[in-house]
């Protein structure tokens, strides 16, 4: 379901924010998401800054007219009326929507930050640790490879383009911790991204 992908996402990164009770929450949404059905100009999505843009997806603001884009991607009902059973569906615009949204590239930072805070230095083991979190079991050799590979070019690639290095990790308002090395960073975000974006992870976790 879509809310259980974004909470899995938040739950892997370390975002989560567990408690439970309390007013709804406003992530980021695209902007003027409310302008264009709205009769005035008064109505405007503002979303949270706090930690509370990471509570579970239950306690989104939801104004029918205007549902988060994000959840109608992943099939969420626009609660325009009653739903026995919800569709699933598998698209094109889910995979993007896991690689672009700043909720989900915000996740995937803070989960690089996980593998690199919690897992010892070395990239292997790391991955297997990631892979791990994200899937609830341990890779493979083969998968190990693939994703030692992606993490080898990936980390090549930031290290010549600095820019790249700085969009990426500018998205959305988490801020991983100071010292930890940007080109490490930006490439464990990518394969935090992958991870996060494995069938195993969105349709089975």
């Amino acid at each position: 379901d879509a809310e259980e992908v974004r909470d899995t996402a938040l739950f892997v990164s370390g975002l989560l924010v567990e408690r439970e009770g309390g007013h709804s929450v406003k992530p980021w949404q695209p902007s003027g998401l409310w302008e264009a059905v709205s009769y005035n100009n008064a109505q405007k999505y503002v979303p949270d800054t706090d930690m509370a843009q990471y509570r579970r997806s239950l306690y989104i603001y939801w104004k029918r007219q205007s549902p988060p884009p994000n959840m109608l991607i992943f099939d969420a009902p626009t609660r325009e009326y009653c739903v026995v059973r919800r569709p699933r569906t598998n698209t094109p615009l889910q995979a993007l929507t896991l690689l672009n949204d700043p909720q989900f590239v915000e996740a995937s930072r803070a989960f690089a930050q996980r593998i690199m805070t919690e897992a010892a230095d070395d990239p292997k083991r790391r991955i297997i640790y990631a892979f791990r979190l994200a899937t609830a079991r341990t890779p493979d050799a083969d998968e190990i490879k693939v994703l030692l590979d992606a993490y080898k070019d990936q980390l090549a690639e930031y290290r010549k383009d600095k820019d790249a290095v700085e969009n990426l990790l500018g998205v959305g308002g988490f801020k991983a911790k100071a010292d930890l090395d940007q080109g490490e960073l930006a490439a464990w975000t990518t394969i935090a991204s992958m991870l996060l974006n494995l069938d195993e992870t969105v349709t089975k976790g």
